[in-house]
């Protein structure tokens, strides 16, 4: 995954709570294979009303989402984050989220900010009444901010998601950060190789 550092953009307010990972990506895209085109499936039932905030000209082309509390509960599935990512967006702000969603967004390098109940209606207000706003998240110095409006707020990410985000570490990233202290392990360990075949007792015997 690409590095995230800073993420300016367009924020679109979609000001509803609770919402699922069905709702942001229905079960009937789960049967795609590839990991790309879930864009267009995107809120796809919500997106059937014309009135629907993804349909509104002035919001084409965002790439923060402003939602409401408890984002991303539900189901485990990653199809969610990929859904979000595919169609533009690089941030998604909301005063809490489902912990298996926010998990799978640091792992992609979705960009998750939690901010208060109202400090969110502050933003979702000032995007609302100025749609071409620039908000900034910084990923490094933890703050969200518009800066046109002297808006500034600081939210809070661990340490590790932080520097999964800051270094582009996906899992298998991370994992061959490692690679020399795997190697020494498995040199030094006694665990059985498959050049051993293990008899009716269990001991192990070289092929």
């Amino acid at each position: 995954m690409k590095p995230v550092r800073v993420l300016e953009g367009r924020a679109v307010p979609l000001e509803r709570s609770d919402v699922d990972t069905d709702q942001i990506i229905p079960s009937e895209w789960l049967k795609r294979v590839e990991r790309t085109g879930f864009g267009r499936g995107l809120f796809s039932e919500w997106r059937d009303d014309t009135t629907f905030v993804l349909n509104q000209p002035e919001y084409a082309g965002a790439t923060i989402l402003v939602a409401g509390a408890r984002f991303g509960t539900g189901s485990s599935r990653e199809h969610a984050v990929w859904a979000l990512m595919d169609y533009g967006f690089g941030a998604v702000v909301a005063s809490s989220f489902g912990d298996i969603f926010r998990n799978n967004s640091s792992k992609q390098g979705l960009v998750t900010v939690q901010l208060s109940a109202s400090d969110l209606d502050e933003l979702s207000t000032l995007v609302k009444d100025n749609p071409a706003l620039l908000v900034v998240v910084d990923v490094e110095k933890l703050v969200v901010e518009v800066p046109e409006a002297g808006w500034r707020r600081a939210f809070v990410l661990d340490s590790m998601t932080q520097e999964r985000l800051l270094e582009g570490w996906d899992d298998i990233g991370i994992s061959l950060r490692r690679v020399d202290a795997i190697s020494q392990y498995e040199a030094t360990s006694h665990a059985p190789s498959l050049e051993h075949v293990f008899d009716a007792e269990g001991h192990a015997h070289s092929l």
